[in-house]
């Protein structure tokens, strides 16, 4: 049976109800254990090299990806990261996923923050590989909304 041609690409993305401040601040790679429930513990890889951020997330489920930071934007409030290892090993040869803050300055959610976190995947993905990081973003996103509010 083929493939069922799919897109390589999720977009998903939430108004937080919380201060701009308070939703940049935990977009750290190594502080998303602090938020994202799927998460059981985020931390900085020793012995890569100085200008090299690596962290490895580990999942309550066990699996372990490591992490690394391509780009990250103080001034356009952005990061960009690429998973560079798996365990147990991905079903796709790469991803590269960007997550993005925008203040919300007027209108119903003014004082909010808008969050997108976006993902582009290898040509070898599956609709089960997308629809599962549809899921885990929009997860995270309600994670992070509740973490932001509390602060």
């Amino acid at each position: 049976m083929p493939a069922i041609p799919t897109s390589t690409s999720v977009s998903e993305s939430a108004v937080i109800e919380a201060p701009f401040s308070a939703v940049w601040h935990l977009i750290k790679l190594e502080n998303f254990s602090t938020f994202w429930s799927k998460l059981s513990k985020s931390a900085t890889v020793k012995g890569t090299s100085p200008e090299t951020d690596i962290v490895k997330w580990t999942f309550t489920d066990g699996t372990e990806l490591e992490v690394k930071q391509e780009e990250h934007s103080s001034i356009d409030h952005y990061i960009t990261y690429s998973v560079i290892s798996s365990q147990p090993a991905l079903s796709y040869t790469s991803v590269v996923s960007t997550i993005r803050c925008y203040p919300v300055t007027s209108g119903a959610h003014e004082g909010h923050t808008y969050v997108t976190w976006t993902g582009n995947f290898s040509s070898d993905a599956d609709a089960g590989v997308i629809e599962d990081a549809k899921f885990k973003r929009r997860e995270a996103l309600a994670d992070l909304a509740k973490a932001a509010s509390k602060k």
